[in-house]
């Protein structure tokens, strides 16, 4: 439940995921996180007003995309205002006095468990379980008091449930990164979001844009819509086609470029990019994410 002045920050999964170290990078450890289940119940929550903001994963740097959440973005039309990048440090975790000996079975979400492939097979003895989620494996250790087996998680997951570290990244690629966007509805801003916005705001040196847009399926049509930046010397960080529903082997085309979106020169690209574009939305522009350690 959210505490009165403070941020409520909803994000997927359970409480210690790496979504929620991403919301205390962006808002804070003064905040109430949410933890929600799937990822369209936490747009909803954003733009139903039943929390103030979210903490969404994007991109990660082994396995690309989340491409459910680029949908919703077009989906929910809510505003980023915000990215960070969290290191994804996989931790093997269980509860105290267990020692690595007594480990029979190891759980974890799928991909964390792909993860840490030299870990596992360095240790033949314990058999690998999937789950659904990283954190929720070390609720559910916790929950069922088990001696006999451990999770891969976070340091917050081993935080929150009153488990230990038993070793520390056993992932086998420690540039693992993966980018969050904060969302938030539209309008005004109560007290303590305000003053977060505008403390990040304040702070950034650089800025960046994101934005969505069609063009027809003819010749040179992207090479058209890129010159609106490249003709202003703007830096364009990232650009990723998805299919465009409703209309096969048609496309949507979602990019990020250096810059402020309210700036002269940035809006006059956008308005170049806009007279070839079919369709175009600006996502959000924010400060430029800090990299965790």
């Amino acid at each position: 439940m959210a505490t009165k002045n403070r941020i409520s920050v909803a994000f997927q999964g359970e409480r210690g995921a790496f979504s929620q170290q991403a919301a205390r990078q962006l808002l804070g450890e003064e905040i109430d996180v949410v933890p929600c289940q799937r990822f369209d119940e936490m747009f909803q929550a954003v733009a139903s007003g039943r929390v103030d903001a979210a903490a969404v994963p994007i991109e990660n740097t082994l396995h690309g995309s989340v491409h459910e959440n680029y949908d919703h973005l077009l989906h929910f039309e809510l505003p980023i205002v915000g990215e960070t990048n969290v290191r994804i440090v996989h931790n093997l975790i269980a509860m105290p006095g267990v020692a690595l000996k007594d480990i029979k079975k190891i759980y974890s979400h799928p991909v964390a468990l792909n993860q840490c492939l030299k870990f596992l097979a360095a240790h033949p003895e314990m058999e690998r379980t999937t789950f659904y989620d990283t954190a929720g494996s070390v609720k559910m250790l916790a929950e069922e008091k088990r001696n006999d087996a451990a999770a891969i998680a976070s340091s917050v997951a081993a935080e929150n449930y009153g488990a230990h570290i038993l070793r520390k990244s056993i992932e086998d690629d420690r540039q693992n990164f993966t980018r969050f966007f904060l969302i938030r509805r539209p309008g005004k801003l109560k007290g303590a979001m305000a003053a977060a916005e505008t403390a990040r705001m304040e702070s950034a040196k650089d800025w960046k844009s994101s934005l969505v847009f069609t063009t027809r399926n003819s010749p040179g049509a992207l090479f058209r819509a890129m010159s609106a930046f490249a003709l202003r010397d703007l830096s364009l960080s990232k650009i990723e086609s998805r299919p465009l529903r409703g209309k096969p082997w048609e496309y949507l085309f979602y990019l990020d470029f250096l810059g402020k979106a309210d700036d002269e020169v940035s809006q006059r690209a956008i308005a170049h990019l806009g007279e070839t574009a079919d369709f175009l939305r600006v996502l959000g522009s924010y400060p430029k994410g800090a990299q965790s350690k």
